[in-house]
């Protein structure tokens, strides 16, 4: 790492001093065959990739392919997470643990020489990248495979190809890209919830929901009645969509909210029945009873070192 630039990021950090003695940190080695080349994000880029994935102290932060360690070492020093990031090259790494100390971070984060397709992100509340086309394209089954629905990943620059962003904000002073996405949980299959309505009385629903990624579209069915369904959406583990049923050859509108659980096939929230004279709020669970594949087909299953 080039002295000018350790002193860049020393700068921004806490209690360093222009005159402070360091020992040099990069060392001769042999060249590492590298699929992205070091190259550091600035400051106001994190600081905006990090309110954009909301950090604060209850997040793990896992940056894959960690340069220097400026991103996990600024969402431990200015928003107290917790993280780890995985680099490749022992000479950042060590740069990266020396730059943790002078921030006094270090009982926060931890840097690990390792391939980032080899790292464990099963723990990661937030994943940061700064990869390249490839390599997002590359990493993008994993993070799909191994992080919990509601996992939010934030990448400087580069997307990840048909899984379209949930946010994309331009810097045009910086001509510089921020995506966002929430892990979405896997909900392609059939579901049914028994529920008793203000206007029809208990009623049977079925919903057949197909996925690409966290676009849904969706068929329902309802026993003795006519409904449709418009406006899915697919947040992490939330979900929302209107149901429009008609009832006495009138429609009534149900906005349902729901939360999806861990083990992935119950869904449990309220619906809102929002015609007029008739407002108000039911609790609902659904269940799936049938699990089918959410696509595109292949982009949910990761193989280890791939």
């Amino acid at each position: 790492m080039a002295l000018n630039r350790r002193r860049a990021l020393l700068a921004a950090l806490p209690g360093f001093a222009g005159s402070l003695a360091l020992p040099m940190l990069g060392h001769a080695q042999a060249p590492l065959k590298l699929d992205v080349p070091f190259a550091p994000t600035n400051f106001t880029l994190i600081d905006t990739m990090l309110r954009i994935a909301n950090v604060t102290a209850k997040d793990y932060v896992i940056d894959l392919g960690s340069g220097d360690g400026r991103i996990n070492i600024a969402a431990a020093r200015d928003w107290g997470a917790a993280g780890i990031g995985y680099e490749l090259d022992p000479a950042l790494v060590a740069d990266s643990i020396a730059l943790a100390k002078v921030a006094r971070v270090s009982d926060r984060v931890q840097f690990t020489e390792q391939n980032l397709f080899d790292s464990d992100i099963s723990k990661a509340t937030v994943v940061t990248l700064y990869l390249g086309v490839k390599v997002n394209l590359r990493v993008r089954p994993k993070l799909l495979a191994e992080l919990r629905p509601g996992t939010r990943v934030v990448s400087h620059d580069f997307d990840l190809g048909e899984w379209k962003p949930d946010l994309h904000i331009r810097l045009r002073e910086y001509g510089s890209n921020v995506f966002f996405w929430w892990v979405p949980a896997r909900v392609a299959g059939t579901w049914v919830t028994r529920a008793e309505t203000p206007d029809a009385g208990v009623r049977t629903y079925e919903v057949v929901l197909r996925q690409q990624f966290q676009a849904l579209d969706a068929e329902v069915r309802a026993e003795g009645a006519r409904v449709g369904l418009r406006d899915i959406r697919l947040a992490g583990d939330g979900l929302t969509f209107i149901m429009m049923e008609e009832v006495k050859k009138q429609f009534t509108f149900r906005r349902f909210f729901g939360r999806i659980a861990r083990d992935g096939n119950t869904i449990d929230g309220y619906f809102r029945t929002e015609t007029e004279g008739m407002r108000n709020e039911t609790p609902f669970r659904m269940t799936r009873t049938a699990v089918a594949d959410p696509g595109p087909p292949g982009a949910w299953t990761y193989v280890r070192g791939s």
